[in-house]
């Protein structure tokens, strides 16, 4: 593994860690834009509700190539933001834009947020876009960022609803599968439906010592790409997992039917699918 020096990660999150410190790492750092761009309404949500004060320390968690940290950052002049991921490729491109957008208080670190020692009451508000639902024990990895935060801090989270509200992933799936089932990681498991089940979120936060928890229904499109072909690559790349068994004949069905359904997507502003997320806040 390469990345920051002693990076400790628990052993529930092994899998996690090959996947985002290899290929997923390496795909998202390459595609770092489009993916900042496909869920730009989303950013928006979370960063009002996070309404970072100008003396804030924010903790962003799975922060990606950075866009939040830096953003976070940029409210809190007299304060700070840090960003923490897996993924010691993506954490050096955050590094990088940092410093060529010259957001000095904007610092990140390859740690995996279940276990890393962040010291009692160090940040004010912690924040995660679409990070916080892959942790290998839950529990563990709300109570250690909940000692991170101070007395009343903030926790304020963007998660998948369920798959069948979430129109892009859903129809992805049913073009790559080739008539096939593809798998899913259940509800309340880690993956991108881990948190999507509101009576789980709650009682997970409850028992990590949150209050106040509520999620709010957010209902955005995402942007994809230019057009269907631009956005078609861009999604095969991106689940080539769905594609890895199928012979040539099949997984080239299997494209032809991703495109046919991006061409039915395309607007004036490119090719948009609907989405659903919960906007999940708390206090500690």
């Amino acid at each position: 593994m390469t990345g920051d020096m002693a990076t400790r990660v628990d052993p529930t999150n092994a899998d996690q860690l090959s996947a985002w410190n290899g290929g997923a790492g390496d795909y998202w750092t390459e595609h770092a834009s489009r993916y900042d761009e496909s869920v730009a309404l989303h950013h928006a949500r979370l960063l009002a509700a996070a309404s970072v004060g100008t003396a804030e320390a924010v903790l962003d968690v799975g922060c990606g190539s950075g866009q939040v940290t830096r953003d976070a950052a940029r409210s809190a002049t007299a304060g700070s933001a840090h960003g923490v991921d897996l993924s010691a490729r993506m954490v050096g491109l955050a590094r990088r834009l940092a410093e060529r957008e010259q957001v000095a208080n904007a610092t990140f670190e390859q740690a995996d947020a279940q276990v890393r020692p962040f010291g009692a009451g160090r940040f004010d508000v912690a924040v995660s876009r679409h990070g916080a639902m892959f942790f290998g024990d839950a529990p563990a990895a709300f109570a250690n960022i909940g000692r991170a935060l101070r007395p009343g801090g903030r926790l304020v989270l963007l998660t998948w609803q369920p798959l069948e509200r979430n129109e892009w992933i859903r129809s992805f799936r049913l073009a790559l599968a080739a008539g096939r089932e593809l798998p899913m990681p259940p509800p309340g498991t880690p993956g991108p439906f881990g948190l999507s089940e509101p009576d789980h979120v709650r009682g997970l936060l409850a028992s990590a010592g949150f209050t106040d928890v509520r999620l709010d229904d957010v209902r955005e499109q995402m942007y994809f790409g230019p057009d269907p072909d631009d956005a078609s690559r861009f999604i095969a790349g991106q689940f080539e997992g769905w594609l890895g068994d199928l012979d040539g004949e099949n997984a080239a069905r299997a494209l032809d039917a991703l495109r046919a359904d991006m061409a039915a997507h395309r607007t004036a502003r490119g090719v948009l699918y609907d989405s659903a997320a919960w906007l999940v806040t708390a206090r500690r």
